[in-house]
Parts: structure tokens; C-alpha cells; sequence
């Protein structure tokens, strides 16, 4: 196909380093740890910038508003959120990067037009120049350190979002938690951006209290809807207010979009209901952090957890483990898990995720609790049993309501 097109080939292994401007790297390539790709090496060697797709477009994008969301956490909510919204205002947006299309797969945006780019911490460390209109740093919790080495590389590659190098550029920063409390405090002091904090915990900038979203800056406020239910999303959904204020949306117009938000798959996705039991598709929730989200978000929860378990385990589920009446087991993490929850919530080590489901199911009708959920939120990755969250989400959607058909 290079050849139909004309783009010259190269085997990079052989290949004249001196006549490269920069290699640009696949993001799930390792740029340095564990360690270093060889092409990785070769181009430091010779000292050729290593950069990514994002890169590319944000030096082909001049006049494009560039809005950039990371965190561990909401990402691709956030970024699918902002698009709604600023569709349903009649702005000009695209939305692409680590959620949609890639980045280079976008088409070519007129002057002003906004680019909503979700960033991976990954897509974050082959930038070297790119910045952006409005960068949204959601929250930082452990994730990916066999990628960049610790904690700190971690937290350094999620801040690399806020380069200066555009006009009256905006930071929106959740402050849930202490990394990015501190980010927002460096940029505060830094003095060159737009600083709006945003929270579900505490005060801030833009806070959501029970489902009130209030804006600090104009007194304007809003309920926020089912569709965006939880801690987690109302920090989603305060992020997207920030940014769509600051282009211009009136408040009643982010409402009313939010309103008609309908939910990304595999995220607190309801995917089917029998019995008075509910069945929530959370396949998303790759880690302990987002697990410990979904649990914050119901009660009398029948908990379906494992996969490969990531650097946070399910410590930070502990705090909402009173809400679990049971958890059921699958994947290569189950023993640990197991172990971890023993004595603290009833375990079942399903092994699979169609015994768990219909186990699962099974014991939420023999409690008859007030508002049972079956709640898969695994706080693992899928690649032990799935080819990704979304086809473990599938087969999850697939079970929940196949139960609904035979009730």
C-alpha cells in the first residue's frame, strides 16, 4: 500500500538515522521502560526526536482549539461529554485521539473549530512541543508504572498536558485527589493559565454536591441526570461544564445537553433488568479506583471482579466494600482477590464470567434485597480472558440479557 502511494520503505533496523527529522512511535511501543524498543534506542542515539500522532496534529493544526482530557479515570466520558455538548450548542467539534478515531484520521478542521483529543499517558510521552486551548486533568491514581517506571513518571507523563505555548490557554483540574491538587496548585503559582478547579468532594472552582452541579464563577447551576450518576461522573460532567462555558455555551444550553447524554457502553451502562435485579455493564473500570467508584454508586451490590489485577489491587474498593452483600471471582486475579476480601465481604471464586453472572444473579433473587445490582466492575484488565473491557463488556451485556429473555 506505501508503494502505491509512493512513501518510500525503510528497514529502521539499517536504516540512515542522520536523514530522519523524527520518528513518530506507535503509543503501546515501550519508550522506556520496561525497556527502551531498539528503534527507540536508535533514535535517541541519534538524536532524533521520538514523538506521536498527537504531535503531528497540533503542529498541523495551528488554528484548531485544541482541547486535551487525560486522568486514570473518565477519560473518554469526559471527552465523549464535551463533544454532545458542544454539538448540541451548534459549535463545529471533532472528537478523536485515545477514544474515536485517530488523531491523523480526523478531518482537516476549519479556523476555530474544536478538537476534543482523549490523551493516554502513553500519547502524553511522545509529546514534545504539542499544547493545547484547554487541557483537563481529571485525576491521577496508580496505573501503567510498568510503563513508566513509578508514580513519579507516571504523574510527570499526565502533566505533560499542560505545555504552554497557545493563547489564554484554560487548565481545568480535578482536585480529588493529592497529585492533581498539587498540579493545580504549581499552575495557579505559574501564573500563565486559566486555572478552574473542579470537584465532587470538596469545594472547588465548579462543584457537584448530590447531583447539584454549581458554578463558583456566575452562581449558575444545574441537576445533573441519571446518565451521569456518581461521584466519578460528576466530575465528568463538571469538567465538561468548565470547558463548554468557557466556549461560550449558556449555562441552560449544558443542561438541557446533559440531559440528553446518553452514556458511553461499558461504562455504569444498564444492560438489563429482570426480577427487580439490575444487571450494570462496567467493564471500563480496568482498575481499583474506578471499581471503587461504581461501588460508591449503588447498594445491595453482587460484585463481579477479576481479570489481571493492576498496581492498586482492590485497595481502594475497601472503603465501599459495606455496600458488596457478595463478590463473585473470575480470572487470573480471583485467588488474589480472594484472599484480600476474606473476611471482609461473602467471596465466590466463578472462575468464568458466565458462572459469575448467573450465580450472581441467582443469589441477588434468593435475598430479595431492596434494589439489588449485579455489578460487573472487574478493577482488572480483560487480555487474560478477553481481547479487551469491550468484549468481556459484550459477553457480559450478551449473559444479562439472556436472564431477561428466559424471565
Amino acid at each position: 500500500a506505501a508503494a502505491r502511494e509512493d512513501i518510500p520503505l525503510a528497514d529502521l533496523a539499517g536504516a540512515d538515522w542522520t536523514s530522519f527529522s523524527a520518528l513518530v512511535l506507535s503509543p503501546g511501543i515501550p519508550l522506556s521502560h520496561p525497556a527502551p524498543h531498539p528503534v527507540a534506542r536508535r533514535a535517541a542515539a541519534a538524536g532524533v526526536p521520538v514523538i506521536g500522532d498527537i504531535e503531528l496534529l497540533a503542529e498541523a493544526c495551528p488554528e484548531a482549539f485544541l482541547i486535551g482530557v487525560t486522568g486514570t479515570n473518565g477519560k473518554s466520558t469526559t471527552a465523549a461529554l464535551i463533544r454532545h455538548v458542544l454539538q448540541a450548542a451548534d459549535r463545529p467539534v471533532q472528537l478523536g485521539g485515545n477514544f474515536g478515531p485517530p488523531a491523523l484520521g480526523l478531518a482537516p478542521p476549519r479556523a476555530g473549530e474544536c478538537i476534543v483529543l482523549e490523551l493516554s499517558s502513553y500519547q502524553l510521552d511522545l509529546t514534545a512541543r504539542a499544547a493545547f486551548d484547554a487541557a483537563i486533568l481529571l485525576n491521577v491514581t496508580p496505573d501503567h508504572l510498568d510503563r513508566h517506571g513509578s508514580m513519579a513518571g507516571y504523574i510527570a507523563a499526565k502533566k505533560r498536558i499542560f505545555r504552554t505555548g497557545r493563547p489564554a490557554q484554560m487548565a481545568v483540574v480535578g482536585i480529588d485527589d493529592a497529585p492533581c491538587r498539587a498540579a493545580a496548585g504549581e499552575l495557579t503559582r505559574n501564573g500563565r493559565w486559566r486555572v478552574r478547579t473542579i470537584s465532587a468532594r470538596q469545594e472547588a472552582d465548579v462543584r457537584v454536591t448530590d447531583g447539584r452541579l454549581a458554578d463558583g464563577a456566575d452562581g449558575a447551576s444545574c441537576v445533573i441526570p441519571e446518565t451521569l450518576q456518581g461521584s466519578h461522573n460528576w466530575q465528568n460532567a463538571a469538567a465538561a461544564w468548565a470547558v463548554a462555558r468557557a466556549r461560550g455555551v449558556p449555562p441552560a444550553a449544558i443542561a438541557a445537553a446533559f440531559e440528553t447524554w446518553p452514556g458511553l457502553p461499558h461504562r455504569m451502562e444498564t444492560v438489563a433488568e429482570t426480577g427487580g435485579i439490575r444487571f450494570v455493564n462496567d467493564s471500563k473500570a480496568t482498575n481499583g479506583e474506578a471499581a471503587a467508584r461504581a461501588l460508591e454508586s449503588f447498594r445491595d451490590i453482587y460484585w463481579i471482579a477479576g481479570g489481571i489485577a493492576k498496581e492498586d489491587g482492590l485497595t481502594p474498593a475497601d472503603r465501599h466494600l459495606g455496600r458488596v452483600r457478595r463478590a463473585y471471582l473470575i480470572g487470573e486475579a480471583a485467588a488474589a482477590f480472594a484472599r484480600h476480601l476474606k473476611g471482609r465481604t461473602p467471596t465466590e471464586i466463578s472462575g468464568n464470567l458466565e458462572d459469575a453472572v448467573r450465580s450472581a444473579a441467582r443469589q441477588a433473587a434468593e435475598d430479595r434485597a431492596a434494589a439489588p445490582v449485579v455489578l460487573l466492575s472487574p478493577a482488572c484488565a480483560s487480555f487474560d480472558q478477553y481481547r479487551d473491557f469491550a468484549a468481556r463488556g459484550d459477553h457480559f451485556r450478551a449473559l444479562a440479557r439472556e436472564l431477561e429473555s428466559a424471565s
